[in-house]
């Protein structure tokens, strides 16, 4: 068994095969899907694969850092009513970035502050997006772990220093196809790391791992990420898929739909 905690299988990229993608899926061993949400454009996609997949597939929702702009109240609006409407597993995909474009730096630390709040005030956990900005993203989580908030830091690839500060924080390190690639040097920082903290995840359509990078990913590849996390720690790939799906549990079955 394992848990995709980070897939976004609603895209265009899945239009002319996602039911049999989410069959391969489930013939490897994936039990769940979790999808994070980008902005308005995206919900009613990730509405429609949810009632599709039913038990399979779960939505979030949240503002992705990368559709925040000088406009965002607008989309944070949208995101707070649906919060209100009905349950999801998680305020996602939320964060900041500064990779793209650093245009809307400050208000990308508003959106992600507004965010953390909504989570906390709807005892839910949060999906960190943090591309070139893990440091700064820390120190924003920060102040609301006191609060109670919980959540994972999606796509990690920071360094061994970053990932004790995480962890330390009592968030989950998000892992997916980059463990693969030769030189990402992950496999040494989760070696020290170990895996009380770590989740699966493949961000599909996105960074599929070795051998397929380059091409689409899907949820069914998360079996590659396996092999390398469980070669890295020195561990049957059965004991990896065991602890992380129990540590996906542990943050999000909390809010079951």
């Amino acid at each position: 068994m394992i848990i995709d905690s980070h897939a976004h299988i609603y895209l265009e990229q899945f239009d002319d095969d996602r039911a049999e993608m989410i069959d391969r899926a489930q013939q490897a061993g994936v039990t769940e899907i979790l999808m994070p949400n980008i902005d308005h454009t995206s919900i009613e996609a990730m509405m429609e694969a949810e009632l599709r997949h039913p038990g399979m597939c779960f939505a979030m929702m949240g503002l992705h850092p990368c559709s925040v702009d000088k406009h965002f109240e607008k989309e944070l609006y949208k995101v707070e009513e649906w919060l209100g409407k009905r349950a999801f597993k998680a305020v996602g995909e939320i964060g900041t970035d500064l990779y793209w474009d650093k245009t809307f730096w400050p208000e990308q630390q508003e959106a992600f502050r507004i965010q953390c709040e909504l989570a906390v005030t709807h005892g839910l956990p949060v999906v960190i997006h943090s591309r070139e900005s893990i440091d700064e993203t820390i120190e924003m989580v920060r102040p609301f772990t006191e609060k109670g908030l919980s959540g994972v830091f999606h796509c990690f690839t920071g360094n061994e220093q970053q990932a004790e500060r995480i962890m330390e924080m009592g968030f989950y390190l998000g892992i997916g196809g980059v463990l693969t690639f030769k030189k990402s040097g992950l496999d040494a920082v989760v070696k020290k790391t170990g895996l009380d903290q770590l989740i699966l995840e493949t961000d599909s359509p996105y960074l599929a791992p070795t051998p397929f990078r380059g091409k689409r990913n899907e949820p069914s590849y998360l079996t590659f990420v396996v092999e390398v996390l469980a070669a890295a720690m020195g561990m049957e790939a059965n004991e990896v898929m065991e602890k992380t799906t129990r540590n996906t549990r542990s943050l999000f079955t909390s809010h079951e739909l």
